[in-house]
Formats: structure tokens, C-alpha cells, sequence
């Protein structure tokens, strides 16, 4: 399937640097690029900065119009003049993934000597090179503390990453709906969705650029089956329930009608199709891997809490009822590991029936528990209100 590479006309904002960084699995760069966008004001002494991870599929567009697709920031109603991470108070930073395909280096960026795309031959990031990639951006900018490091699902990680490697330099952090490693069914679904691609005639082993081509009906595959995740039952029922769309008077010609009979299935392929012309395949393999292998314990003797021990950090843990992806009672062992190692930590359940995607969608339940926090964080920080 020829398609046009819509990223390839965009032209982020970004950093470059030109000092090697070697990764965890051994491998040099021998200089990277870090795209970000901000907004707000770094007030006189650097002290109100806040970094927002994103997700697995987001971006550094987190307040602000896409670029590619044209569609308002994944966290407008988050991010913002007045909103729980108000910009009119805080400086708001947030920086596309190591890996990603957003203007941060990653398979569809030029290999250090130009000659094509890295592609499959990327080296595998983790969560932690990802961080450390962001600690570069943020010291680039003159800033020695952040005041809160926010993100949810895969950004979560990044957050918990965050206040583990430098917990002097993160005044606050919430991690929301996520985890301290992936379980053996979320590996499991990215794994679907990893073959989908490789099954995909366009996959070309990965060089499908040299033919002008993306797999897109297997990235799309792989969209529509982890997006299935992002949900609850309650949810799809809700919003789709057994609809026909365009259903014909007679149920019984239905029945042998093949194509988009469930609305479910018109959005679900709707998801599809616009994932592939915003995200690249190769990156959406080496990020699911990347969320695969997290394991933060793993670093510490296997015992989470010894990653926290001694930290000054302020932690919100936030899970939601419906999520099935990231279920409470993981977000409850991190609490229990913070209060093992003596944090200051407080957890909230929201209640929802959105199922993972709720930190995304309109909760107010949630907007004002992180905006509480916040405020409260601000005032022991000595910000100005």
C-alpha cells in the first residue's frame, strides 16, 4: 500500500545534542535529537517547571493543534490557562520520546551519517534512556528542579522513572493510571499488535520506506487492538452498544451483509486509519518493547521500594475503577512500596466507567484531585499563587 509519509513535512522544534549517549543495551549515539514543545513562563528563579510524559501513541503536542492531523492537544482539557496544569502559573514542557517519530531521534530519523533512516536497525531504548534523554533537555533549559513530573499509562512510567533516577530534581510527581512494570497480558496484546505489523506485505522487513510505502493496514491492526484496551465494556456499550450502522429495515438481510455492520467496527477502523498517517511503524515497535521491559524493581533487588528510599518527593497516585489495562491494584503496590520507603505519597480511585482512556477524557472527579495537588504541592514549594 503506497501512502504518502505525511510526517515526513513536519519540522519540529527541538534540540540536538552532540555529546555521545550510550544506552542501556550498550549501543552510542553519537548524538541524538530531543523534540519538545512548551508553553507558559519559567518564572525569574526556574522553580515552576512542569514535564508531562506521554503516553505510548502521544506526543509533545500535549496543549496545542497536531501538526499532522490538525486536532486540538491530547491533554487540552488538562493543560491550560486556568486548567489543573495551569500555564498561566506553571511552565509546562513536554518532550517527544526517545524513539518516537515526532522529531525526537528514533527509527525514522537519519542514521549520524545521513546515508538512510535507522528504521529497524534502531537500537532498543527503555523508559529510563527515555528519561535521561528528557534530563538533557531539561538542564539545556536552565532548570535544576522540576516541580512536578506528570504523565499517565506509558508516561506514568516515565514519571516513576523520573522520581527514582532524580528524585532531587522532582519536587512532585503523579504517576497516573499505570504500573511498575507491564503484566503478562498487557505484553501479550502489544505482541498482537507487533505481528499484525510484520504480517503486513508492506512491512518490506522494516525498510518500507525505500518503496515509498508503510504498513498500514497491520499498524492499523495493531491501533484497533490495543485501543480495545484503552476502553471498558461499559464504555463500548455506552457508546456503541449492538448498533447497525446503516442497518437496513429487514434484520435479516443483515445477516449476510459483510463490512462495517457494527458502529464498533466503523470506529474502531476510523481509529485505524488515522493512527497510520500520524505514527510510524518501526516506532510504534520499539516503544512497545520499550513499555514491555520496564521493570522498575528489577533495578532496585526486586524490591520496588528501595528505588524511593530517602526521597523529598511529594507522590499522587491515580487509578481508575474501569481500567482494566492499568487495574488499581497496581497503582496500589506502588503506593504500598512509597509508604514502605517512607514517601510522602496519597492515592486516589476515581471513579468511571471509561476504562484506561478516562485520564484523557472529561473527568472532573480527576481534574480537580491533580489540580488540588498541585496547589498544595505549589504552597509548600513556596510558589507564588
Amino acid at each position: 500500500m503506497v501512502q504518502t509519509d505525511a510526517l515526513a513535512t513536519i519540522e519540529h522544534a527541538s534540540v540536538r545534542f552532540d555529546t555521545p549517549f550510550t544506552l542501556e543495551c550498550g549501543t552510542t549515539l553519537p548524538n541524538h535529537t530531543v523534540a519538545f514543545r512548551t508553553s507558559g513562563t519559567l518564572n525569574a528563579a526556574r522553580t515552576n517547571a512542569v514535564l508531562i510524559c506521554h503516553a505510548l501513541t502521544g506526543d509533545q503536542y500535549v496543549a496545542e493543534r497536531q501538526p499532522v492531523t490538525g486536532k486540538p492537544g491530547w491533554w487540552e482539557m488538562m493543560v491550560g490557562p486556568g486548567k489543573p496544569v495551569d500555564t498561566d502559573r506553571y511552565f509546562v514542557i513536554c518532550a517527544n520520546v526517545l524513539g518516537g517519530c515526532m522529531g525526537s531521534t528514533g527509527p525514522r530519523e537519519m542514521r549520524p551519517d545521513g546515508s538512510a533512516p535507522w528504521g529497524t536497525d534502531f537500537p532498543p531504548v527503555t523508559i529510563r534512556d527515555m528519561v535521561r534523554a528528557q534530563k538533557q533537555l531539561i538542564e539545556h533549559l536552565g532548570i535544576a528542579r522540576l516541580f512536578a513530573v506528570v504523565g499517565g499509562s506509558m508516561g506514568g512510567m516515565q514519571v516513576l522513572q523520573w522520581a527514582a533516577l532524580y528524585p532531587d530534581a522532582v519536587f512532585a510527581a503523579l504517576p497516573i493510571a499505570t504500573a511498575a512494570h507491564h503484566s503478562a497480558q498487557n505484553i501479550a496484546f502489544h505482541e498482537v499488535g507487533r505481528q499484525a505489523i510484520f504480517a503486513d506485505p508492506d512491512w518490506q522487513g522494516g525498510r518500507y520506506w525505500e518503496s515509498g510505502r508503510i504498513p498500514a493496514r497491520g499498524l492499523a491492526v495493531a491501533r484497533m487492538c490495543a485501543h480495545i484496551t484503552y476502553l471498558s465494556e461499559e464504555a463500548l456499550t455506552r457508546k456503541f452498544g449492538r448498533r447497525l450502522q446503516g442497518a437496513p429495515k429487514d434484520s435479516s438481510e443483515a445477516i449476510s451483509l459483510f463490512g462495517e455492520m457494527f458502529e464498533v467496527e466503523s470506529y474502531l477502523r476510523h481509529q485505524g486509519s488515522t493512527f497510520v498517517q500520524r505514527f510510524d511503524a518501526n516506532s510504534y515497535l520499539t516503544i512497545t518493547r520499550a513499555m514491555d521491559y520496564f521493570d522498575l524493581a528489577a533495578d532496585y533487588e526486586g524490591d520496588l521500594a528501595n528505588a524511593f528510599r530517602g526521597t523529598r518527593t511529594r507522590f499522587l497516585l491515580v487509578s481508575f475503577t474501569s481500567d482494566w489495562l492499568f487495574p488499581t491494584s497496581q497503582s496500589r503496590a506502588i503506593a504500598r512500596s512509597l509508604n514502605r520507603a517512607g514517601a510522602n505519597v496519597s492515592f486516589v480511585e476515581i471513579p468511571s466507567d471509561k476504562g484506561h482512556d478516562a485520564f484523557l477524557l472529561d473527568e472532573p472527579d480527576f481534574h480537580r484531585t491533580v489540580a488540588g495537588f498541585l496547589r498544595g504541592c505549589a504552597m509548600h514549594a513556596g510558589l507564588a499563587a
